[in-house]
């Protein structure tokens, strides 16, 4: 059965009910069937994510991945993030590895750039398609005081609270409502530990400067008859690693040497009209001339005064003052406790409090002035004016961007003496819940219930340092006696070259930028499950329940931004709420026991009916067939619609930008293409800068995206292999899986905006930017709408194994395997968008094929694990490196990022001799000191880093205690 809308699912859904109903009817004067007995080789039954339901099985109609206290212990790793985004079912998320403020601008969605947070993504979809429940509860979403975001941050909640983390890798809308297009991951906390608990974590990077690591946890639990109680403190710190530690971080892009450099420089580009003669310069001041001379005489490149015209060489290498690694440093307490008020009711409360403190590092703020300039702000572009009266102005004429007189079309500056850009982020995240639960009994069967209330609010505020006011730049270039009259203001020298920028005149026009963000999350929820009736097969079992949610957010940039003074990045201020009331009601239908088609036979359906303050009502359903031919063998399959609302900062974002780097099709040669003289461009434009200056913003009118998942599996724990000489168990599981969202929530691509204008004419492409005079792209607009469509599927094949255990110990393998089949994006115009399986872009890949291997031994207090992860091969665009050695295919323009193989070692050994027990382990990841592959169309450092780890070793050792 495959439905293909809402209404016809809706249907099949109702329908099955009836004939649920129906077999009830008939099944109530039967006698009750007694549950089955003696299942050697049936798979294990606990309550897991993906149903609400409390009697659902471990291997359900969804496929749901457990990771273990002991397989979080095993990983090395001292984060959820890294945990989670090493599963081979996760594509492209933030982490720590990205140094992204000052960088990458502001993204369409409102979220701002996250700096120093981690998220996950399932399927390639994007972490805003993820649910992230904490004990079955949604978690607050991530603020860093860069825009309202729409994804968790997973710093926010400390490594050892967790006693597991539940992945579930299918859509389930239906089940949790919003975010669960891509899947859920549920982080279930530790209720309680005997006694106190110590650990201390140290590590670092063997060939890196940098890096190193280190934390405590301490923790205190204990019960009695009526009581539960954990009480925990978390500390963890990494320290930075800057790029220059790292060759090919070092440079723009790897093998291509400046030709990616930026064109704001420390000696200044300046490119200009002499407004006597009409010649057109595009020159820069010879190194080492703090007073250059200009000879107006001469208009060519064989100079002889102190200028010469700007080259390739001439162009700044910002990468070194970027980090490789960012600091981060984290403080969390949490508690929880439970009582017992009667055998049948419970209470529970939770408390968290954590607090991050990171830092970004970008290359000094440059000064992009002109006509040019593209940077949509009047100061810089249409208002300017470099008096001549200037005593740093050598040229003797005023250089203008204002009116037809307009003759200064690019000035090009890195200020190096003011230093780099810093952004500081006081990340503080509060989390308060309370619920009672309980049991009761309705004709024998039982059944149970739930309340939960809950807060949370994460609000950040970041610091940043290193950049400008480009209002006071313009005084301090212009009139001198206007600047006189300013308190403070001193005339600007950007015509010197580096080291003439003096104290006093950054005193001036550098300020001190402090921008916040909150998002806030109100909600309660009531649930009740229970065994309906006996039906012939077994009980019909339900849930159903009541869910509210409110959802706060805001963003406040620094007073100088909201004025339009900032020379960065510009945004405005976003501030929004909404609220959302849910329905939902699920059924297990026990349809066949025992019976000529095998165990058992199980049709689950859901169905949730959600309505948004900001567009209304949803409704999303489920249908899945659980069917265990044997005790060996399991068959699954569920389709499921699901729907994602618009985020805060997607509804009520208000216009900021976002520096995308483009390749100008119409740039060099491309200047002659029909295409391009069509679009406006003159004879011999070259494009002045890779990055191009991108406004965006949210939209009211959004609607919500819309998905249908479907899922096909099974799992085979064949009998030979049990208990057998050569096999102590054996599981297989396969797994297929697609999904397609419909509405997708987007802004278009920019370069894919510029390709579709110059060689196909599209005149909505054509619209959404504008070129000056010169050719150069000075306007670009690209606002959210529900565009597109996304279609992926692949497989997961997993495969485990446990050897009998003898005089050598016991010894397992657990191999987990995710091919991607498809992913396409098809845009607003039809077209597919070039990311796709086996394709780097953007600073983000969809390997074809990931693959993990645990080997895992144990013999007495030892154990050793050791674990290979594997990415597939990948390809890329050479892009502006084409031509360059380090494009190793340029005639197909395709740059090959071969397959990469990490192998870590962890070696174990647990003692109760002294205390209650002390464990002690060591490890190293990435063992043999792989590099990532170098990736030119990667943003920052070389690499990918959502995808590869940082270069070299990294070791690490951990001691706990038991008290």
């Amino acid at each position: 059965m495959t439905p293909t809308s809402p209404a016809r699912l809706t249907l099949a859904i109702q329908a099955a009910l009836l004939l649920s109903f129906a077999g009830v009817a008939s099944a109530q004067d039967a006698a009750p069937v007694a549950p089955d007995a003696g299942q050697a080789q049936t798979l294990d039954t606990v309550t897991v994510t993906g149903t609400r339901i409390k009697k659902a099985e471990l291997e359900s109609q969804v496929p749901v991945q457990v990771l273990t206290r002991e397989d979080i212990d095993r990983s090395g790793f001292t984060s959820v993030a890294d945990i989670v985004q090493n599963l081979t079912a996760s594509g492209a998320a933030l982490n720590t590895k990205f140094n992204s403020s000052g960088n990458f601008g502001f993204p369409p969605d409102g979220g701002g750039v996250g700096a120093g947070a981690a998220t996950v993504d399932l399927r390639h979809l994007g972490s805003k398609r993820v649910l992230v429940l904490v004990d079955g509860v949604r978690w607050v979403n991530e603020s860093s005081a860069s825009g309202v975001g729409s994804s968790v941050d997973l710093n926010t909640i400390p490594l050892s609270i967790i006693d597991r983390i539940e992945v579930l890798e299918d859509g389930a809308s239906s089940i949790y409502g919003s975010d669960a297009i891509a899947g859920v991951v549920n982080i279930i906390t530790r209720r309680s530990i005997d006694g106190v608990k110590l650990d201390f974590n140290y590590g670092d990077y063997d060939d890196l400067a940098g890096g190193e690591t280190y934390g405590a946890d301490l923790g205190w639990g204990g019960s009695t008859d009526r009581w539960q109680w954990f009480l925990g403190a978390s500390y963890y710190k990494q320290k930075q690693v800057v790029s220059s530690e790292y060759g090919p971080a070092s440079v723009p892009v790897p093998g291509t040497g400046l030709a990616n450099g930026s064109s704001a420089t420390p000696q200044g580009r300046m490119v200009f009209q002499d407004p006597n003669t009409g010649a057109v310069y595009d020159i820069t001041p010879n190194t080492g001339v703090a007073d250059p001379q200009f000879n107006p005489g001469e208009t060519g490149c064989e100079r002889s005064d102190d200028f010469h015209c700007f080259a390739t060489a001439d162009r700044f290498n910002f990468a070194p003052y970027n980090l490789l690694l960012t600091p981060s440093e984290r403080k969390s307490v949490f508690g929880q406790v439970r009582f017992d008020f009667t055998p049948t009711v419970s209470g529970h409360a939770k408390v968290l409090y954590n607090r991050r403190e990171s830092a970004n590092q970008a290359a000094p703020e440059p000064f992009f002035l002109g006509t040019d300039a593209g940077v949509y702000n009047d100061y810089a572009e249409r208002t300017l004016v470099i008096s001549a009266l200037n005593p740093y102005n050598p040229f003797g004429f005023d250089l203008t961007t204002v009116g037809p007189d307009a003759n200064l079309f690019l000035l090009g500056r890195r200020p190096v003496e003011g230093g780099p850009r810093r952004y500081r982020q006081e990340v503080n995240t509060w989390y308060a819940s309370a619920g009672l639960e309980g049991m009761f009994e309705v004709a024998t069967r039982p059944w149970s219930w739930d309340v939960n209330v809950a807060f949370s609010r994460s609000r950040a505020e970041q610091t940043n340092t290193g950049s400008y006011n480009i209002r006071r730049i313009n005084e301090a270039l212009g009139d001198p006696a206007a600047c006189a009259a300013i308190a403070g203001c001193v005339p600007l020298n950007l015509f010197g070259g580096e080291g003439t920028i003096t104290p006093e005149m950054l005193a001036f026009i550098q300020p001190v930028v402090r921008d916040e963000s909150e998002n806030k999350l109100s909600l309660f929820t009531a649930n009740l499950t229970g065994d309906l009736v006996q039906m012939w097969a077994g009980p019909l079992s339900f849930a159903a329940g009541y869910e509210y949610r409110k959802y706060e957010g805001s963003y406040t940039p620094d007073p100088i931004t909201v004025a339009g003074e900032y020379n960065g990045v510009p945004s405005g201020a976003t501030s929004g709420d909404y609220d959302v009331n849910e329905l939902y009601v699920e059924f297990n239908v026990p349809l066949m026991r025992d019976g000529w088609l095998g165990k058992s036979l199980d049709l689950s359906i859901a169905e949730r009916y959600s309505d948004y303050s900001t567009f209304g009502g949803e409704s999303t359903g489920k249908i899945g067939l659980r069917w265990q031919v044997a005790d060996e063998l399991l068959l699954r399959g569920s389709f499921a619609e699901g729907f994602r609302a618009p985020s805060i900062g997607e509804l009520y974002g208000t216009l900021s930008r976002f520096d995308a780097t483009l390749v100008d099709p119409c740039s060099g040669a491309g200047a002659t293409l029909p295409e391009c003289a069509a679009d406006g461009v003159p004879p011999g434009y070259t494009q002045t800068n890779s990055q191009i200056s991108v406004v965006t913003s949210g939209n009211a009118e959004l609607q919500p995206e819309t998905s249908n998942s479907l899922m096909l599996g099974a799992v085979w724990s064949p009998s030979f292999a049990a208990q057998a000489a050569w096999s102590d168990r054996l599981d297989i599981g396969v797994t297929f899986y697609r999904h397609t969202i419909e509405n997708a929530i987007q802004a278009p691509d920019a370069q894919a905006i510029l390709e579709r204008c110059v060689f196909e004419g599209d005149p909505v492409a054509c619209a959404a930017y504008d070129r000056s005079d010169r050719g150069q792209i000075v306007r670009f607009d690209d606002i959210l709408d529900n565009l597109g469509t996304i279609r992926t599927d692949g497989w997961d094949v997993n495969v485990g194994w446990t050897l009998p255990e003898g005089d050598w110990g016991r010894l397992r393998f657990d191999w987990k395997n995710t091919f991607v089949g498809r992913y396409e994006l098809v845009n607003e115009s039809g077209a597919i968008e070039p990311r796709q399986p086996g394709v780097e872009l953007n600073n983000s890949a969809i390997p074809e094929w990931t693959s993990t291997l645990v080997t895992d031994w144990r013999r007495g207090p030892w154990s050793v694990a050791w674990t290979v992860r594997h990415i597939d091969e990948l390809t890329e665009s050479c892009g502006g490196a084409n031509g360059f050695d380090i494009c190793d295919d340029s005639a197909n323009d395709i740059n090959r990022l071969p397959a990469t193989t990490y192998h870590d070692l962890q070696v174990s050994w647990l003692s109760t001799a002294w205390a209650k027990g002390v464990r002690i382990s060591a490890g190293v990841n990435n063992i043999t000191g792989k590099d990532p592959p170098i990736c030119l169309s990667c943003s920052l450092n070389g690499y990918d880093a959502s995808t590869y780890d940082l270069p070299g070793r990294f070791w690490y050792a951990r001691v706990g205690l038991d008290f």
